[in-house]
């Protein structure tokens, strides 16, 4: 008897439901996207006729597709269950197109959690294609070629070659070029703040100045705050000027002054638990408090979505769908979390709560991210998760219990202080007591940017009304205002879904993207800075593609593709819409009136006394003449020169290690410098320059004679991986040795870094 096909998206998702699954259901993965449009000389989309795109099998998935043509053929019937949304719906309709299957008899099967009954009941229930959501899917990646395919060829003959040009992706770029302007262009401003430290019974309290004669009092100078300062004192011969860890100035006086407790103020405060995480907070969330990547965060959630426990042969995922804006939780979760915050906290820990998505364009076809059976703790799968999976998954259980919990109730005392001589000067100071945690006990949510507070008071003593306190030291700290912070990972997520720009699904894609491209990089791990050349391709594109790289036209784009996907707008006039009122116009501004984007260096070229600009090819940037190629003078850049001769100082003329007659010297590479036999190549020898870190961690582990293995004398080497770095043989992987690094290790390397560099030392 011929069994019942089911096709899934990946081989995990695959074996994991095949074990809830009757004997007679076979499934297969078809191993994500199978065919996407055509790349052809022509045209791959038929504007014409109604913008029909022209698809092709992927290269690398023709034997998959042969695959599953001849199960489709030999089953008694097909159960599609890609994942349900936009894209997978489209990615459903093309295995119809590609297996010749019929869609309108095709089953369609959906679940959000990988568990038995969700399987077993959506087998049961099974739908059939939603076209129109199949429509909108198509519509967007039809407009987005449309662009990518017009408006980078613009870029290639106005600025250089290889750049590209996404709708989404520029947009993205362009909210991180105007916050490195805004950082550009801030001026700080000056202030400071006055403190005094009260002595009561050897315990210390700080208080500040907050107001005279009942009003706030800014200080913007040393003068102001001299100025005040002789008010206060007969006598401010004894200031001392001193600088503080931040190099800013901090005037301090210890003259004689008594201050008294004016007022004692108790006021309680509700704090409430955030909701469960949708894809975009949970992305938030994992970056602020481990600093994964977008990226990183959707695979290891993928994989607990799909996981199969091997060790005790159970196959079941252990979170629900990872791609979702909804924040609502099921009847059965809600259950769930009554039964484990009961069992594991007292009863009045537990508060039912049902949220509401606050995204106006959420289209909550999913429950919010939670465990699927929240009685497994994080204690309990210890032994069965990496540590990356581990710290997703208690953060999902965490945050999905304390949103079912009760308010924390926090007290703020108030002690209002004032000189005895001086009644109309208010000096506060303030200190918040947890007084009952109730959902804190479990999580506290982390915020972007999180100031670095003193911890100035320790818990204040018992002091009555009216008691006087003498002055120890009073403080005038200066301090600069800040320039606004360059986004993180999570919070250019925050503000793609303030802007209402994609989904909250795409944002990995676009960030890897757009680093991929070398629009943005990375600095200090985390923060997102613009490059060069993507001033230069924000600038032009913002002046002759307005519309499309404004942000509400991205946004408003999303509520067209909505309604498409619920018969409210036509698929096809939406596209010509798009082409003939804003693409083709825009194309042709650029093209007849855009110049060629030259970036000059205002110095002549020795060699025909032309002006000197910066050329570009696929890889790197050279200095060339105006007149190049008929002038043939070409040159590094300055910061490239001072990199090579300081490399050329540190590693030339030392001897080559696989020929010792030989030297060393610095070549330059496609991508980068790298260190060659002098003979080279005729002498084979090659190697990576090492940066400061990995020069400071090689030198640690030879010094505490961890690069040799041991027990079989293999020479070990630090070996990157995706996310860190570890030690193997250096003949890994055909020597199957790999071990971490020691954190003893990482303890002495943090410290030599510091040391290194003392901006470090500062900031902590």
């Amino acid at each position: 008897m011929a069994k019942s096909l089911v096709i899934v998206e990946s081989p995990a998702k695959g074996k994991t439901i095949s074990k809830f699954l009757w004997a007679d259901y076979e499934v297969v993965a078809s191993m994500w996207h199978i065919r996407n449009l055509a790349e052809t000389k022509n045209f791959w989309i038929d504007i014409e006729n109604n913008f029909a795109p022209e698809y092709e099998i992927d290269k690398d998935k023709v034997k998959t597709v042969n695959n599953l043509k001849k199960l489709a053929k030999a089953s008694a019937e097909v159960f599609i269950a890609t994942d349900e949304d936009r894209e997978w719906e489209a990615i459903w309709w093309h295995l119809c197109m590609v297996l010749n299957l019929n869609p309108e008899s095709t089953k369609r099967i959906t679940f959000h959690e990988i568990t038995k009954t969700a399987i077993l009941d959506s087998v049961k229930n099974p739908r059939h294609i939603d076209l129109d959501l199949v429509k909108a899917q198509q519509a967007r990646q039809v407009l987005d070629k449309l662009v990518w395919y017009k408006v980078s060829p613009v870029l290639w003959k106005k600025i250089r070659k290889w750049l590209s040009a996404w709708r989404v992706q520029s947009v993205a770029v362009k909210l991180i070029v105007e916050k490195e302007r805004e950082i550009q262009n801030f001026k700080p401003e000056e202030s400071w703040k006055i403190s005094v430290e009260l002595d009561y019974k050897w315990t210390k309290i700080i208080s500040v100045l907050n107001k005279i004669d009942g009003k706030a009092k800014k200080f913007k100078s040393k003068a102001d705050v001299e100025k005040f300062l002789n008010i206060l004192f007969s006598d401010i011969s004894g200031l001392k000027e001193t600088q503080n860890k931040k190099w800013n100035t901090e005037l301090k006086i210890t003259n004689s002054l008594d201050f008294k407790l004016v007022e004692i103020t108790k006021k309680d405060a509700k704090r409430l638990p955030g909701a469960p995480f949708t894809t975009s907070t949970l992305q938030q969330e994992a970056s602020r408090k481990f600093w994964f990547w977008v990226k990183q965060t959707m695979m290891i959630a993928q994989k607990l979505y799909e996981w199969i426990d091997l060790w005790n042969n159970e196959r079941q995922g252990l979170i629900t769908y990872m791609r979702t804006d909804s924040v609502n939780l099921s009847d059965l979760a809600l259950s769930q979390a009554k039964n484990v915050i009961e069992k594991n906290f007292w009863k009045e820990y537990h508060k039912e709560r049902k949220y509401k998505t606050k995204s106006a364009g959420a289209q909550e076809a999913h429950e919010a991210i939670r465990p699927t059976d929240l009685s497994k703790t994080p204690e309990s799968l210890a032994a069965f998760l990496d540590v990356q999976q581990l710290k997703i998954y208690t953060l999902i259980w965490k945050r999905t219990l304390a949103s079912q919990m009760s308010d924390a109730i926090v007290e703020t005392t108030t002690f209002n202080f004032s000189p005895v001589s001086f009644e109309n000067q208010e000096w506060i100071t303030k200190w918040e007591v947890i007084k009952f945690d109730w959902f804190m006990k479990l999580y506290i949510e982390s915020k972007d940017d999180e100031d670095e507070n003193e911890e100035e008071n320790n818990i204040l003593p018992k002091i009555e009304k009216w008691e006087i306190l003498p002055l120890k030291k009073l403080t005038a700290g200066q301090t600069f205002s800040r320039p606004p912070a360059r986004y993180t990972e999570a919070s250019l997520v925050k503000k793609l879904e303030a802007e209402g720009i994609w989904r909250p699904s795409t944002y990995a894609s676009i960030i890897s993207r757009i680093q991929e491209k070398e629009y943005v990089e990375k600095q200090e791990k985390k923060y997102l800075a613009p490059t060069e050349i993507a001033f230069i391709v924000n600038d032009f594109l913002g002046k002759y593609f307005t519309e499309m790289m404004d942000y509400k036209f991205t946004s408003n784009l999303e509520e067209k593709l909505d309604e498409i996907a619920v018969w409210k707008e036509e698929y096809a006039k939406m596209l010509w819409n798009f082409r003939e009122n804003t693409l083709k116009k825009d194309l042709l501004e650029a093209d007849e009136n855009a110049e060629k984007v030259v970036e000059k260096l205002w110095k002549e070229c020795p060699n025909c006394g032309n002006e000197l600009v910066y050329k570009y090819w696929k890889y790197w940037k050279f200095v060339a003449c105006s007149n190049y190629p008929e002038c043939k003078f070409i040159d590094q850049p300055e910061d490239k020169k001072d990199t090579m001769e300081f490399l050329r100082k540190k590693y030339e003329w030392k001897p080559c290690p696989d020929w010792v007659e030989w030297t060393i010297v610095v070549k330059t590479g496609r991508f980068w410098p790298f260190l060659a036999s002098s003979e080279y190549p005729r002498i084979k020898w090659i190697w990576k320059i090492k940066d400061e870190k990995e020069e400071i961690l090689e030198e640690i582990l030879k010094e505490k004679w961890l690069l040799v293995d041991t027990e079989t004398g293999e020479e070990l080497v630090v070996k990157k991986s995706r996310w860190k770095d570890f030690l193997a043989a250096k003949r890994y992987p055909e020597v199957k040795i790999a071990k971490p690094i020691p954190k003893e290790v990482w303890d002495e390397f943090n410290k030599r870094m510091n040391q290194n560099n003392p901006e470090n030392i500062e900031e902590e």
